[in-house]
């Protein structure tokens, strides 16, 4: 697999204050860091499981 510091990172199209987290997915992965750190730790998350969790965040809103 490939390691965090050779993903294309992202950001929210919504984002507007620059301080929030980046993603990136690879190799059924899903990456998360913090934008203002990010040579800082970086979560791994199985595509499907990521998938779930925005899913429940939308249904908070």
């Amino acid at each position: 697999m490939t390691g965090p510091g050779q993903l294309t990172w992202r950001k929210s199209r919504r984002s507007s204050s620059g301080a929030c987290v980046e993603i990136a997915d690879r190799d059924g992965a899903v990456f998360v860091r913090d934008s203002k750190d990010p040579a800082g730790p970086v979560l791994t998350f199985p595509v499907a499981a990521f998938r779930d969790f925005v899913e429940q965040l939308k249904g908070l809103g």
